[in-house]
């Protein structure tokens, strides 16, 4: 049995604590520079991997089988013109259940006629199909959306960000927006699109209202496809040539699920930059645990002294410093973890996502703490353990 295996590891944690004890502010001000360093590590990784879960629950909730078809450009470089037909032919492919489409127009909106017309408000006038709020399952927040006598009308429907622009939060009789330099009665709202942002800041009217009073020619500018999920592949293929066979080369076929669950990856991209800063963080706290055991060796000299006079070995001496960097390095871990669950949970409940804590998170921020108390403490264990009873006893 080694020296240093003598005291009981109960005997080595009251030890330790002890030191701890009597030096209370220093040991508080040392852990908070780990537990800063800990908490940053864990609340990086938890956002992200919550962020990443609630976008997918999202995504899994509105489905990857969305597809959509817009025009490209010509071979001149000139924008493309979807056919008038396109999403009838589209409709023909088996594997597809709906087909709704939006096209857009060159009106502009404005709650009256006498504000400016550079005020926009970055707001997209379309003409959309009947079906397109159940192909995007969206809801209609607040009123109704376009039906079969209101699609020939001047009516609108708004976007979730559309409203919010134009400064209406409430549907209420005979309200009416100037649109396309006419009125236009307000039908309904619809609720937030995740999917699709462009919905979120259109105004929608009907294919027929568009023609009639919008001068709009009729030509689809996006259309929304809902595909059989296990042939999602094999009817993206071919989109292009069904929507306009003669020039399937101006079309673009894409799934909205596939940018989010890219955009997803790449926020992950990000962490090793706030990652860095909290490494930078534990260093520094680590740092301060180092100052803070040099600092108690030189003040406990005659402690160290008296114990080895009393039979203590260098084994003892230098485990009993060593397992007081280790402890001040963990107490700060514990805090710094539970600090980062904390903030993860506060801000995941903030944004309606799951709260995801991995454990390489919290485990592997409680690991380094351990670990950097552990290299912290060393040199001041050694040197605490390297002295003489007699040179030590001279402080008495």
């Amino acid at each position: 049995m080694t020296a240093s295996t003598r005291m009981h590891p109960a005997d080595v944690a009251r030890t330790a604590a002890v030191g701890l004890r009597t030096r209370r502010m220093r040991a508080l001000l040392s852990a908070l520079g780990i537990s800063i360093g800990v908490a940053a590590m864990v609340a990086v990784l938890g956002l992200s991997a919550s962020s990443q879960a609630g976008l997918l629950a999202e995504i899994d909730k509105l489905g990857t089988n969305l597809l959509t078809v817009t025009p490209g450009q010509t071979l001149s470089g000139k924008d493309a013109k979807l056919p008038r037909e396109a999403p009838g032919m589209i409709a023909r492919i088996g594997p597809v259940d709906s087909v709704e489409s939006t096209g857009k127009t060159s009106a502009s909106v404005y709650r009256s006629p006498y504000i400016p017309s550079v005020n926009t408000n970055a707001l997209t006038v379309s003409a959309a199909s009947l079906g397109l709020p159940a192909a995007l399952r969206m809801t209609v927040a607040q009123g109704r959306y376009l039906n079969a006598a209101t699609a020939d009308q001047p009516v609108v429907v708004l976007g979730w960000t559309a409203a919010a622009r134009l400064g209406i939060a409430k549907i209420h009789p005979g309200a009416r927006l100037w649109v396309g330099g006419q009125w236009f009665y307000v039908a309904g709202i619809l609720g937030k699109a995740s999917l699709v942002q462009e919905i979120n800041e259109s105004v929608l009217v009907g294919y027929g209202a568009a023609e009639k009073y919008l001068h709009f020619d009729g030509h689809p500018t996006k259309i929304y496809i809902r595909a059989q999920t296990e042939q999602v592949k094999d009817v993206q293929q071919v989109l292009a040539a069904t929507a306009y066979p003669e020039h399937a080369d101006e079309v673009v076929v894409s799934q909205p699920s596939a940018a989010l669950e890219a955009r997803a990856v790449a926020q992950s991209a990000l962490n090793g930059l706030f990652l860095g800063l909290g490494a930078v963080a534990l260093l520094v706290g680590g740092i301060g645990v180092a100052n803070t055991m040099v600092i108690s060796v030189l003040e406990r000299r005659s402690e160290i002294g008296l114990r080895r006079s009393l039979g203590a070995t260098r084994g003892n001496i230098r485990l009993q410093f060593l397992s007081e960097a280790v402890l001040l390095a963990a107490m700060g871990g514990i805090a710094g973890v539970v600090l980062g669950v904390g903030v993860t949970a506060a801000y995941a409940l903030l944004k309606g996502w799951a709260t995801v804590v991995p454990p390489i998170a919290w485990g592997g921020g409680l690991g380094a703490a351990v670990l950097i108390g552990a290299v912290a403490g060393l040199l001041p264990a050694l040197r605490a353990a390297r002295m003489q009873p007699t040179e030590a006893l001279r402080t008495v």
